[in-house]
């Protein structure tokens, strides 16, 4: 992939307090995994290097609200989100208590996140942007050529991954700005993402690479 900001911007998945800090409610099934590969600090890089370079980024959040606790059924780790109350907001349009909350930013993210330039758009509810906007914004700018991170390797990235590719965007995935959980009965959220994304992916990427690269 060649990687230009008229074309090519970075998607970040889930940057939020919940999945990347030791006060998120996933801490004891991620952290481990987060230290290891130097999530924050690798995907607070790549968003630096992005805005430094001109480069557009794009946030697909994850949030809940008191409504969507009435859904009838969910896969196991849907139904454990709920369970958790993670990135739990009381509303849409009311930010009472949103601030620190796992639902928020990570803290050393804000700059990136917050700046005129990024585009956050409307939430994800499952793992896929098939019901946000990701790929309408995306299109709107232009932007044929993706760099994938954040959180969480198997669910949300690789989601977003497959659901990019079928609509016709190419994919580098950034492997070590992402992360996942490891379960005694679920098993190896990490290498099993790792596994699909060089099956899927057009190219998967260190932050080094990536970072030199754009």
């Amino acid at each position: 992939m060649q990687f230009t900001p008229s074309d090519t911007a970075i998607v970040v998945t889930d940057p939020q307090v919940d999945f990347l800090s030791p006060k998120g409610v996933t801490w004891e099934l991620v952290g481990e995994n987060v230290q290891e590969n130097g999530t924050v600090e690798h995907l607070g890089q790549l968003m630096a290097t992005a805005l430094e370079s001109g480069y557009g980024i794009f946030v697909s959040p994850h949030y809940y609200y008191p409504y969507d606790r009435r859904w009838e059924f969910g896969g196991t780790l849907e139904q454990k989100m709920h369970e958790i109350s993670m990135f739990e907001r009381r509303h849409p349009l009311d930010m009472t208590d949103f601030e620190g909350s796992g639902a928020d930013w990570l803290p050393e993210y804000k700059p990136y996140l917050q700046d005129s330039r990024t585009v956050v758009c409307s939430p994800h509810k499952v793992y896929g942007p098939q019901n946000n906007d990701v790929a309408l914004q995306l299109r709107k700018r232009g932007i044929s050529k993706v760099v994938l991170a954040g959180m969480s390797a198997n669910l949300c990235v690789e989601s977003h991954l497959r659901d990019l590719l079928e609509q016709g965007f190419e994919v580098a995935v950034v492997a070590d700005a992402t992360a996942a959980a490891r379960h005694p009965e679920l098993g190896d959220g990490m290498a099993a993402a790792l596994t699909n994304f060089r099956y899927l992916a057009a190219e998967v990427l260190s932050t080094q690479e990536a970072v030199s690269r754009l």
